[in-house]
């Protein structure tokens, strides 16, 4: 019982702090209504179209306002009151939800509505991304940073788990409508959360003066930086052509494996469930390196491939769970390097420059694998996805190691991490 204690404690240690731990469920309840939705969208496409092109517009939509403003919103996040900025954003977003069911309510709803709202929901995520990730920096003390961050990514992860499940239920028992109804109903939770947080004890970081070039500089500082860098590459390729499973699995499981919506819900779950046991386990880091997150690419990328060839839905099962687990250390690895690195008064452009190659590579990415799952085969995306996270992750290490030669050669320069 003694050596449990001490596991819960180190892994869980953030939440004894009351703000955050009023962040953390609100949070948590909120992001299951956003998975729920995200999957319930992706699932009302596929029913009225059937079609691979459809799923990646989709994907577009959701995803192209954090490519084409998460510079700027980054600028934002570091000029705001942080707090003030999330109540704002997730107002309008719980407003989507609600527009969402109003379409799904229609039963034929059109499909030029449905990207419309759903790109609304892109627009919210551009400023909250880097608002709520950098926000969770000032709740805790800056011993407790990793494990907060690794909690935070926990949390995201975990509610992959429980939305998608959800989301299947509440299709099959009561429709879409009422599945959009129920992410939006799920807003009063981190709004309530984000009103009883207490000001005088958050840890609050400069804000960002006003001038111009802002947004420049935060690129030239990432540039400049390799412990961001190298990271922020990795980011952009496997977000690019490996992170797309909204776009890939419905077609994998209900073309390839011969199941249908039930069994990519709960392979979804699967992969998050895997994504919870990868970013608990990273939760116990007490620091993280740029190779910690070139190895997890790697092993990405060696449990995509294996996913391109499996032959069955029961063998396909355990590779999703290792899939997850390989995908969320990716993940959290290299957000957790970005927090930790980022001077704090560029932490909000960095982090939205992360998502921006990140989540705004999906409407680049989305399509494309759309297209080849359609053409080819959703086999033919996941090797795609597979050659990616392993490429990747190679050229990490690479960069880590010339580091570290570097570092021999000039003991008064910084070794790459």
């Amino acid at each position: 019982m003694s050596a449990v204690r001490r596991f819960a404690t180190g892994t869980f240690r953030s939440l004894h702090i009351r703000n955050f731990r009023l962040f953390f469920w609100g949070q948590l309840v909120s992001q299951v209504g956003n998975w729920l939705t995200l999957v319930a969208q992706t699932l009302l496409v596929l029913q009225l179209t059937d079609s691979g092109v459809a799923l990646g517009l989709l994907a577009a939509a959701q995803f192209a306002p954090v490519l084409l403003l998460g510079p700027w919103a980054g600028l934002v996040a570091d000029r705001s009151d942080k707090l003030r900025l999330l109540r704002i954003v997730q107002t309008i977003a719980m407003g989507q939800s609600f527009a969402l069911a109003a379409l799904a309510f229609m039963g034929d709803p059109p499909l030029a509505a449905l990207f419309a709202v759903a790109s609304v929901g892109g627009l919210t995520m551009a400023f909250d991304n880097p608002a709520r990730r950098s926000f969770v920096v000032e709740l805790v003390p800056e011993a407790d940073i990793v494990n907060a961050v690794s909690l935070n990514s926990t949390l995201m992860t975990s509610s992959r788990v429980i939305g998608p499940a959800l989301a299947g239920v509440l299709i099959t028992t009561v429709g879409f409508g009422w599945a959009f109804m129920v992410d939006g109903l799920s807003y009063l939770a981190v709004l309530a959360s984000l009103r009883l947080i207490r000001r005088d004890e958050l840890r609050t970081a400069p804000a960002a003066a006003r001038g111009p070039g802002q947004v420049r500089a935060g690129l030239r500082y990432v540039r400049a930086t390799p412990e961001l860098a190298v990271p922020m590459v990795m980011m952009a390729i496997v977000g690019t052509l490996a992170f797309n499973f909204q776009v890939i699995f419905p077609l994998f499981t209900t073309r390839d494996l011969g199941g249908d919506t039930t069994l990519f819900t709960t392979m979804y779950s699967v992969v998050s469930l895997g994504s919870v046991i990868g970013a608990l386990s990273v939760a116990r880091r007490t620091s993280v390196e740029v190779r910690t997150v070139a190895l997890a690419a790697v092993a990405f990328g060696v449990a995509m491939g294996a996913m391109a060839v499996v032959p069955s839905a029961a063998l396909a099962m355990p590779i999703a769970l290792v899939i997850g687990l390989a995908s969320i250390s990716f993940l959290t690895a290299s957000t957790t390097i970005v927090q930790l690195q980022s001077d704090p008064m560029m932490r909000g452009r960095v982090l939205a420059l992360q998502a921006m190659v990140f989540l705004g590579s999906t409407p680049i990415g989305g399509p494309i694998l759309g297209w080849v799952a359609e053409a080819s085969g959703a086999r033919w995306a996941i090797a795609i996805g597979a050659a990616a996270s392993l490429g990747a992750g190679g050229w990490g290490l690479l960069m880590v190691a010339r580091g570290s030669a570097a570092a021999d050669e000039h003991p008064v320069e910084p070794a790459l991490a």
